[in-house]
């Protein structure tokens, strides 16, 4: 899970989970983040996201995995 924080400077992800503001959780994977994007994400934080934070967060999408990753095998 990819924590997503809602501070003072806006929203962004935070890999330690340690920065104070709002949070929210969101799966490693790429579909879950999308999905997120659509709104989701935006009624957590109860915020909602601007030009920028979307921009951050779409950056940091491009990274996770397009599959989900079959670990039983």
């Amino acid at each position: 899970m990819v924590r997503i924080v809602r501070a003072a400077d806006g929203v962004r992800v935070d890999p330690g989970g340690k920065v104070a503001g709002r949070g929210a959780y969101l799966h490693d994977k790429h579909e879950c983040w999308v999905r997120g994007m659509k709104g989701a994400l935006a009624h957590a934080l109860k915020s909602e996201l601007t030009a920028d934070d979307r921009a951050r967060l779409e950056e940091f999408m491009k990274t996770l995995p397009a599959e989900p990753t079959d670990k039983a095998m």
